[in-house]
C-alpha cells in the first residue's frame, strides 16, 4: 500500500523522518525510520535516508507493508447489553475497556467480548480486528456504543453517523465555569504536531463541531452535556481544553496534577439516538451515569455547592 506526501514550502528544509511523522499520524517516527532503512521511502524512485532534508515540491512515496492482523480470540467478558436484536446490539462500555484490539491490547477488549457473545453474527466490513464496530469511544470514557451484526446494518449506521442523523449525547464535569450556558465549539482537530498521543485544535484540521449546555454550576467546576455533530478522536476532551475548561481526571488534556484521582476522564456517553437499519424506527437508548461519576457529582454538591 502506497502513501504519498507532497512537500510544501512551509516544510522545506525539515528532516524527512520528522516531516513524515507529522504528515502520517498513524506512523511513529521510529516506524518511518525503519521504513527508510528498508528502502520503502523514495523520491523519484531513489531511496531516502532518515536525515535527508525535504525540498518544496518533492513528492515522497512511502510503501507500507500490508497489515498483519492477529487472530482475535473470543473471551467470556460480561457485557452490559442495553438492547439487542438480529441487526444491532447496543452496549454500555465500562471505563477502562478498549473498544477493539491493537498493539499492546490484543485481549480484554469489547471486540473480544462481542465475539464470544455474538459468535459469527457481526458485520465484517471493518475486518477481523474491528468486526461490527461502527464508532468508538475512548478507553477511559464510559457509555453507549451501537454494534452492527450484519453488513447491511453496518452500512446504514455508518451513513447515519456520517450524515449526523445519529445523535450522541455525552456528560462531563469540567474545571472552571464556561461563560455561556449554551454554545457551540466549531474548531478543526488534527494530530498534535509534537505529542503524537494527543490531538489538537489546528488550522487545516478536520472539521469538528461540539454543541454544549451547562447542567449544574459549582465553585470551580461545571457539570455539562454535549451533542456531537462530528466524531473526531478525543473531540470533546480537545474542545473543552481548547476553551480553557478541561475535563476533570483527563490524563492528556487536563492539569498534570489532578486531585480527583479518577484513573481517567469524567466523561460518559449517556444517550444514543438512531434509526433502526431494518425497521426504520427511530430509537433512543440511555445508560445511567456510572458510580464514579455520581460520586463526583455528590461530592461537588456537598462540598462545592451549586451556584
Amino acid at each position: 500500500m502506497r502513501q504519498t506526501v507532497q512537500v510544501n514550502a512551509a516544510d522545506a528544509g525539515k528532516r524527512l523522518d520528522k516531516l513524515l511523522a507529522e504528515q502520517l499520524p498513524e506512523l511513529t517516527r521510529s516506524a518511518i525510520q525503519n521504513l527508510m532503512q528498508e528502502g520503502c521511502v523514495t523520491l523519484a524512485g531513489a531511496p531516502l535516508r532518515k536525515n535527508a532534508k525535504a525540498a518544496a515540491g518533492d513528492e515522497i512515496w512511502i510503501e507500507l507493508p500490508e497489515p498483519k492482523e492477529a487472530e482475535i480470540v473470543p473471551e467470556n467478558i460480561p457485557l452490559d447489553i442495553i438492547y439487542e436484536d438480529d441487526d444491532i446490539i447496543v452496549v454500555n462500555k465500562p471505563r477502562g475497556m478498549v473498544v477493539h484490539p491493537a498493539p499492546g491490547n490484543w485481549s480484554g477488549t469489547l471486540v473480544n467480548a462481542l465475539m464470544y457473545h455474538c459468535g459469527d453474527s457481526l458485520s465484517g466490513i471493518n475486518g477481523e480486528i474491528r468486526p461490527g464496530i461502527v464508532h468508538r469511544i475512548d478507553k477511559d470514557t464510559s457509555g453507549l456504543l451501537v454494534v452492527a451484526k450484519n453488513d447491511r446494518a453496518h452500512q446504514s449506521l455508518a451513513e447515519q453517523i456520517k450524515e449526523h442523523s445519529a445523535a450522541r449525547r455525552y456528560y462531563a464535569v469540567v474545571y472552571g465555569a464556561p461563560r455561556e450556558d449554551k454554545g457551540t465549539i466549531d474548531a478543526p482537530i488534527a494530530r498534535h504536531r509534537i505529542d503524537r498521543k494527543k490531538m489538537a485544535v489546528t488550522e487545516g484540521g478536520r472539521e469538528a463541531i461540539t454543541h454544549y449546555e451547562v447542567l449544574e454550576r459549582y465553585r470551580g467546576y461545571t457539570y455539562m452535556t454535549y451533542l456531537l455533530e462530528t466524531g473526531r478522536t478525543h473531540q470533546i476532551r480537545v474542545h473543552m481544553a481548547h476553551i480553557g475548561h478541561p475535563i476533570i481526571g483527563d490524563p492528556l488534556y487536563g492539569p498534570s496534577k489532578d486531585k480527583w484521582k479518577l484513573d481517567g476522564q469524567c466523561l460518559h456517553a449517556g444517550q444514543l439516538t438512531l434509526t433502526h437499519p431494518a425497521t426504520g424506527e427511530r430509537m433512543t437508548f440511555e445508560a445511567p451515569l456510572p458510580a464514579y461519576f455520581t460520586t463526583v457529582l455528590q461530592k461537588l454538591r456537598n462540598q462545592y455547592g451549586e451556584i
